[in-house]
């Protein structure tokens, strides 16, 4: 057994996953290599496309999470980075997938703060 060395958890060696010097547990290497890309003119295209199929309007079909920023971005009118790490507490990989994803389904748009569309 081993300890990954992002989260601390115990892992078999054969479960632990090398990433440079580190052993990581699959939670922590996803995380650590799997970002949702900001600009991604085909993730807009597949996320819009979806959420009309779909009958999605607004915030319908959000995670919770997702719903909460985007809501809470409305409710300012507009949000810095700052602003959403201290409401949220989220790591800032985590934040930055949770506004591209919002951005794909455009619902927020990014200049040097984030507004929700429309505004």
């Amino acid at each position: 057994m081993v300890k990954c060395q992002k989260c601390g958890r115990e892992i078999s060696r054969d479960d632990g996953f090398t990433r440079g010097e580190q052993i990581l547990c699959e939670d922590c290497y996803i995380k650590a290599t799997h970002r949702v890309q900001t600009c991604d003119p085909f993730a807009v295209r597949s996320a819009k496309r979806f959420r009309k199929t779909s009958g999605l309007e607004a915030t319908e079909g959000l995670t919770e999470l997702q719903r909460a920023i985007c809501d809470f971005i409305k409710s300012r009118g507009k949000a810095t980075i700052e602003e959403l790490f201290s409401t949220f507490h989220l790591s800032p990989q985590e934040l930055e997938n949770q506004i591209a994803i919002l951005r794909h389904c455009e619902l927020v748009k990014g200049q040097t703060y984030y507004l929700v569309k429309g505004q």
